[in-house]
C-alpha cells in the first residue's frame, strides 16, 4: 500500500503549515514572559470563519465534489461520480489541519445532501436544509479524520476506513441513524455491487472509497513528479508509483466480478403485485378515508376478472404495499369487508399493509403487513420496527410541539415492532421489510437469517413522488438482492413497484402515479450468502481500523507539537 509523496502538501501551499503544525496554535509563550504579554487567541467559531475565508477556493472545490457525489444516486445515477468525488474529497483534506478538514468536510457535505435529499421538499425546504445540515456534521468529522490520517503511511486505506465509520455512525444516530446516501447505495449497478455478497453495503463503500483514495493518491505522486519535472527526466520511473496506484484502484473496481453472486431457486411461487395508486402526489395523498383501499381493492377485482377470463394465470399469492388500507380493518367493518371482497374474489392469500390501532397502547399506531387469507381471514402479521422519527412519531413531542405546529400532521406516534417480518404467505416464507427499513443493514439480514426465502419490500412513497425517492429507494432494493441472495418486490402504492432477480436485474417495474399489477415467477432460495453469515463483523472491523489510525495520527501530532515546544525553550 502506497504511502504520501514527498511533495508539499496542500497545506503547506494554502497557509495550512508544515506537517505536524497547526497554524491556529500561537507559539509557545517563552520563558519569563508574562500571560498579559501573550495575545488573545481568537474564539474557535472566528477561527473557522478566517479559515474558510482563507480557504474559499478549496471550500467551493468541495461543494463541486460534493454535488457530484450527489448525481452518482438515482434519479440520475452516474456511479463513478462516486469514485471521483472521493478522490477530490481527499486530495482537497490531504495534508491540511484537522480544522481545515473540518471546514471542507462541511463544504462538500451539505450541498451533498442537500442535492440528494431534495425530496423533502414536499414537506418544506427548511426540513431539507436541516436535515442535510444534520447529516453533514457527519462529513464534518470525516473530513477531520481524513486530514489527519492522510500523514500516515498507507493514507488511502485509513481514508476508507474512516468512509465507513461516518457511515457506521450516520446509519444508528441520532434517533437509529439514517443510512441515506451511503456510497454503496449509489453502487447498486456497478462493478462494486457484487462484493455486497461478501460483505453487504459496508464493503462496497469500502472499496469504492478505497478506488476515490488511490485515485488521489496517484494525483499527488504525479504532482509531485510535475514539480520536479528536470529530476523525472533523469528518472523515467519517477510516475511508475502514480500508474501503480491507478491499477490498483481498477483491480479494487474490477474485483467485484470474480465475486459470485448465487441465483439458483431452490423453488419458485407466482407473485402479483398490485399498485392502486393514490388520488394525488404529496402530503395529502390519502384523500378521502377508503379511497386508496378501494383503489387496491379495484385493482384486485380486475385482476381476478382477468383470472377467470383465463387470460392470466392464478398467482400464489397477491402484495398489496404499505397502507394499502389506510384504516383499520380491525376496527372498521367498511374497511374489513372491501379486503374480505378482494381476497375472495382472487382466491389466494394476500398481504396487506394496513395501520392498525396499537392493542395494548392507547393512541399509538402500529405500521403492519398483514396475511390475509381467503378461507381463514387475518393471520400473521409484521410491526414495521423502525418508525420513521418526526414522520411516524414524534421525539419529544410535548416540548417541540409548542413551537413547531407542523408536527400536528404527525398527530400519533407509530408503535415499534419487535421482531422480524418472516411470514409464511400461501406456500412461500417471505420477509416483510416496510419503506425506509430497506435502508437498515441489521433489519434486512436479520430478516433472511431468520428463514425468509424472498423479501417484500411494502413502501409508500406518494409523498415523494415524482421528486428521485422512489428510485432511490428501489436502487437499495437492488443492493440487498445482491447481498443476500434473494429475490425482492417492492410494492408501492403509487410507484415505484417492482421485481428484483437475486442478482440485481429489475426485471419488472411500473411507472408511478398509474394503477397496475405485475405478475412475476419469484425464486426461493435457502442458501444464505457470505454477508449474512458475517453479519456486522467487516463493519465493524473496517470502522475500527479508520478510528485507531485516527488515534494514532493525533498521537504523532501531539508528540511533534511538544517536542517543538520543548526545542523552543531551550
Amino acid at each position: 500500500m502506497p504511502s504520501g509523496p514527498d511533495a508539499t502538501t496542500a497545506s503547506e501551499t494554502e497557509g495550512g503549515g508544515p506537517e505536524g503544525a497547526d497554524p491556529s496554535a500561537g507559539e509557545a509563550p517563552r520563558a519569563g514572559a508574562g500571560a498579559a504579554a501573550a495575545p488573545r487567541r481568537p474564539g474557535r467559531l472566528r477561527r473557522l470563519a478566517g479559515g474558510a475565508r482563507r480557504h474559499w477556493r478549496a471550500g467551493v472545490a468541495a461543494a463541486v465534489a460534493g454535488l457530484g457525489l450527489a448525481l452518482a444516486f438515482p434519479p440520475f445515477g452516474l456511479w463513478p461520480l462516486s469514485v471521483a468525488a472521493v478522490a477530490a474529497f481527499s486530495l482537497l483534506t490531504h495534508g491540511r489541519t484537522g480544522r481545515q478538514g473540518a471546514w471542507l468536510g462541511l463544504a462538500f457535505g451539505w450541498p451533498f445532501f442537500l442535492l440528494l435529499l431534495s425530496w423533502l421538499r414536499v414537506i418544506g425546504w427548511d426540513v431539507t436544509v436541516g436535515l442535510a445540515l444534520v447529516e453533514s456534521l457527519f462529513v464534518v468529522v470525516l473530513g477531520a479524520g481524513l486530514a489527519r490520517t492522510s500523514r500516515l503511511r498507507a493514507w488511502p486505506l485509513w481514508a476508507a476506513c474512516l468512509w465507513v465509520a461516518q457511515e457506521w455512525a450516520r446509519d444508528r444516530v441520532p434517533f437509529g441513524g439514517f443510512p441515506w446516501g451511503r456510497l454503496a447505495f449509489a453502487n447498486t449497478g456497478s462493478p462494486f455491487t457484487p462484493l455486497a455478497a461478501l460483505g453487504g453495503a459496508p464493503l462496497v463503500t469500502f472499496a469504492v472509497a478505497l478506488s476515490g483514495a488511490l485515485l488521489a493518491w496517484a494525483a499527488l505522486r504525479l504532482l509531485a513528479a510535475r514539480r520536479v519535472a528536470e529530476a523525472a527526466e533523469r528518472a523515467p520511473g519517477a510516475r511508475l508509483p502514480a500508474l501503480g496506484a491507478v491499477g490498483l484502484a481498477a483491480a479494487v473496481a474490477v474485483a467485484g466480478y470474480a465475486v459470485p453472486v448465487p441465483t439458483g431457486a431452490d423453488d419458485t411461487v407466482s407473485v402479483a403485485v398490485v399498485q392502486g395508486n393514490v388520488q394525488q402526489p404529496g402530503m395529502d395523498f390519502l384523500g378521502r378515508p377508503m379511497l386508496i383501499l378501494n383503489n387496491h381493492v379495484a385493482a384486485t377485482l380486475d385482476l381476478a376478472a382477468e383470472i377467470d377470463a383465463g387470460r392470466v394465470e392464478r398467482p400464489d399469492l397477491v402484495i398489496w404495499p404499505e397502507n394499502a388500507s389506510d384504516l383499520d380493518p380491525f376496527r372498521s367493518d367498511e374497511a374489513r369487508a372491501a379486503i374480505e371482497r378482494a381476497v375472495g374474489a382472487v382466491d389466494v392469500p394476500i398481504l396487506v399493509g394496513a395501520l392498525v390501532e396499537h392493542p395494548t397502547r392507547e393512541g399509538y399506531v402500529e405500521n403492519q403487513g398483514i396475511v390475509w387469507d381467503p378461507e381463514t381471514g387475518p393471520g400473521a402479521s409484521y410491526t414495521k420496527q423502525h418508525p420513521v422519527p418526526f414522520g411516524e412519531y414524534v421525539p419529544f413531542r410535548e416540548q417541540l410541539s409548542t413551537f413547531i405546529t407542523r408536527l400536528e400532521r404527525v398527530p400519533r406516534d407509530f408503535y415499534p415492532g419487535d421482531s422480524t417480518g418472516v411470514l409464511d404467505v400461501g406456500p412461500a416464507r417471505l420477509g416483510d421489510v416496510i419503506c425506509f427499513e430497506v435502508a437498515y443493514d441489521g433489519i434486512v439480514r436479520d430478516t433472511v437469517n431468520d428463514g425468509a426465502r424472498a423479501l417484500v419490500v411494502q413502501t409508500n412513497n406518494a409523498t415523494y413522488g415524482n421528486t428521485g425517492q422512489p428510485e432511490q429507494q428501489l436502487a437499495m432494493s437492488r443492493l440487498r438482492a445482491v447481498e443476500h441472495g434473494r429475490a425482492v418486490v417492492t410494492a408501492a402504492t403509487s410507484g415505484i413497484s417492482a421485481v428484483v432477480a437475486p442478482d440485481g436485474r429489475v426485471e419488472q417495474q411500473t411507472e408511478e402515479f398509474t394503477r397496475d399489477v405485475l405478475t412475476a415467477e419469484l425464486p426461493l432460495r435457502d442458501d444464505r450468502t457470505v454477508a449474512d453469515r458475517v453479519g456486522a463483523a467487516p463493519e465493524w472491523v473496517l470502522a475500527g481500523l479508520g478510528l485507531v489510525a485516527w488515534g494514532v495520527a493525533a498521537r504523532a501530532r501531539a508528540g511533534a507539537f511538544r517536542e517543538g515546544a520543548q526545542a523552543r525553550h531551550t
